[in-house]
């Protein structure tokens, strides 16, 4: 019998130690390795729809609010002789530990359960990826006319005279 810890789940992944989180006892809670945090760990909360990473990065604390449709899907890595399962986002940085165990079948049934539960498909990873390229800014062309000002008519130029035709004028001289 594994011992339950007060965040609701297993042992937390990236402990060390061979352990699963139970996909079926969602919503969990638990600490996660982020080198680029604070002390290196980050704390995800894993919920069926979204998931929450908050960490901290030079003192500034941060919860990054990422929906499950928007990861890739649940992969399964050899790591060392044991196999990591790991929820995969575009972005390296948010992926997710969500297991490590040296028995095969043990994890292979995990990997159907997590695909399922959370509606992704299974991804079987061999190498490590690249982070995603960098998107473009919406302004790529920064002389052209803000797009609130297109909305808007021009108006008339300042040193435009006033000039009125077809009218009689009344000019007074003191």
């Amino acid at each position: 019998m594994r011992r339950q810890t007060a965040t609701g789940g297993l042992n937390p992944a990236g402990s060390g130690r061979v352990q699963r989180l139970d996909p079926l006892s969602l919503p969990l809670s638990f600490p996660a390795q982020d080198v680029r945090a604070d002390g290196g760990v980050r704390q995800v909360e894993l919920h069926h729809e979204r998931v929450v990473l908050r960490r901290a990065v030079k003192g500034m604390r941060m919860a990054v609010n990422v929906r499950v449709s928007d990861f890739i899907g649940v992969a399964l890595c050899d790591f060392g002789g044991e196999q990591m399962l790991t929820l995969v986002h575009r972005d390296p940085s948010l992926s997710i530990p969500l297991g490590v165990s040296s028995d095969r079948d043990e994890i292979e049934s995990a990997w159907q359960t997590w695909s399922d539960v959370l509606r992704l498909p299974q991804l079987s990873e061999q190498a490590p990826r690249e982070p995603a390229a960098r998107r473009r800014r919406r302004n790529v062309i920064q002389k052209r006319r803000p797009r609130f000002l297109v909305r808007r008519r021009a108006g008339r130029p300042l040193d435009a005279p006033n000039v009125h035709r077809g009218e009689r004028e009344i000019i007074a001289q003191d």
